[in-house]
């Protein structure tokens, strides 16, 4: 485990945006409660609040990835009305102390989803 610091900052504070990702027709989330996570160099992401995401709109899949810094990640594909987006959400369901703030925590590949920041 790697704990955040000058070399790889990493800050997690609330987006105070409205977000909703869907997937063709379907809307997966819908928030006004999701954080944003910058982590050094990388683009910032969003992480959306599992209670406020379409769960039966998904499936976990066997996948799992490992970051130093945030513990392990699981996955989850989307079935929409004519395909399926394999392992286009991760989660960190049991991250590092440093990262609690992203438990029950969604979030999306911009490249297999569509990320809308809507008006207030």
């Amino acid at each position: 485990m790697k704990i955040p610091g000058p070399d790889h900052p990493i800050s997690i504070t609330p987006s105070g945006k409205h977000i909703r990702v869907t997937a063709g027709d379907v809307v997966i989330a819908d928030t006004t409660r999701a954080v944003t996570l910058k982590e050094a160099t990388y683009p910032e992401v969003f992480y959306i609040p599992r209670a406020d995401a379409n769960m039966d709109a998904v499936t976990r899949t066997e996948r799992v990835t490992h970051c130093p810094y945030k513990g392990d990640a699981n996955y989850y594909s989307i079935k929409t009305s004519d395909k399926v987006l394999d392992n286009a959400i991760w989660t960190y369901e049991t991250p590092f102390p440093a990262m609690a703030e992203i438990k029950d925590h969604l979030a999306f590949y911009p490249d297999k989803v569509k990320i809308e920041i809507l008006p207030a």
